[in-house]
């Protein structure tokens, strides 16, 4: 096999064919400003229209709860700083919970409204990765405003139990974010059965461009805007559409609903991992939750060696390492570090996320490339 083998799609995905189809019709178009009321303007509101019907479909809302953004960062953003802003004028101190492994899209924005005041308790998981509830619970206080936990781990594929997380919050009077960047398009995602109030989704994780995604807001929900301007999206995000990413966004969307039941892919990631395990035996560990986890996602550790010198082995080969070293410092994911693995376990941490276009043939030759090393 000559080609270069991609096993990072978790990092991002390609456009699939459907999307790029629609894209280059769409270039092929004169297109108004969605927001001009006249004959230019008429069709690129329809186009906009359409693509949040088809992302509401996908997840199971009314198309107006959907807010366009340029992407999963934007969305979580939205999400903590709205509803920290739109409580600040009631509570001194607006109280967040999160997990411990939360991506930095949204550890990061909550780092700095810490600096504005807000308090931030980080609830720890266990040796999957995985959140208790009840651990959840302990952490709820009088000023709790949100309660932000991801759905599934970008880099071990831990899936979180959102629903009765989003049970408690709802006794407790508490609104419910959920990062689903890494979820949605890859296992069925409902709002409604899972009683979130709000989700973030990025296009780039499910074979859209990079540059487009969307905030799902339940109705009633007071979220102050994160972009100010002419008045946009409702009022709550400012800025002419994208139009042509937020319409690849929807054909995505659309095409996703035939995939989230797909076996193929949990199959092959399985079979890699069998294969790893003839190789290596004892030497390699599996990272993350065995079942609870994204049907793609495989991350394993091996002993003795440092998972970027082992990538760098198969230049051919694109995955992500659960370590970095630069200037002779070591790095560790903070996730993993979360979950308790020791500094070797880190070290050795190799995630491998498989995707559409992956075949037998290539998880094949990337274990037998490793044999013959």
């Amino acid at each position: 096999m000559n080609q270069p083998i991609y096993l990072d799609y978790n990092a991002t995905t390609p456009l699939s064919p459907l999307v790029k189809a629609e894209l280059l019709r769409l270039l092929q178009l004169d297109l108004g400003n969605p927001s001009s009321r006249h004959w230019a303007g008429a069709p690129a509101a329809e186009i906009v229209e359409l693509s949040r019907i088809r992302i509401a479909s996908l997840i199971g809302c009314d198309p107006t709860e959907i807010i366009f953004t340029s992407g999963g960062t934007e969305a979580n953003n939205h999400a903590i700083k709205g509803v920290f802003f739109a409580n600040r004028h009631r509570l001194k101190q607006p109280h967040f919970i999160i997990s411990s492994v939360e991506h930095p899209a949204v550890t990061e924005p909550l780092r700095f409204l810490e600096t504005l005041g807000a308090r931030v308790t980080r609830v720890p998981v266990d040796e999957y990765g995985l959140v208790d509830p009840t651990d959840v619970q302990r952490a709820i206080e009088r000023e709790t405003v949100l309660i932000s936990i991801m759905l599934a781990n970008n880099e071990v594929g831990t899936i979180q139990p959102i629903k009765e997380i989003a049970d408690i919050a709802r006794t407790h009077g508490v609104l419910i974010h959920t990062d689903a960047a890494q979820a949605v398009g890859k296992i069925p995602v409902d709002v409604e059965s899972m009683g979130v109030d709000m989700m973030s989704i990025a296009g780039h994780k499910l074979y859209a461009p990079q540059g487009i995604g969307a905030l799902y807001v339940r109705e009633g929900i007071e979220l102050s805007p994160f972009m100010h301007g002419a008045g946009h999206e409702g009022g709550r995000r400012a800025g002419t559409e994208n139009i042509l990413e937020i319409a690849a966004l929807g054909v995505a969307c659309q095409e996703a609903a035939d995939w989230t039941d797909d076996s193929r892919i949990e199959n092959l990631r399985d079979y890699f991992w069998e294969q790893l395990q003839n190789e290596f035996g004892e030497r390699v560990h599996l990272n993350g939750h065995p079942s609870k986890r994204l049907h793609n996602t495989l991350n394993v550790s091996f002993d003795g060696v440092a998972g970027y010198d082992l990538l760098a082995q198969l230049p051919f080969l694109a995955a992500s390492t659960g370590s970095a070293c630069h200037a002779g410092n070591q790095h560790f994911s903070p996730v993993l570090t979360a979950m308790g693995l020791s500094s070797e376990r880190c070290i050795g941490a190799v995630r491998f996320s498989l995707g559409r276009s992956t075949c037998k043939e290539e998880i094949d030759y990337v274990t037998k490339s490793w044999s013959s090393k």
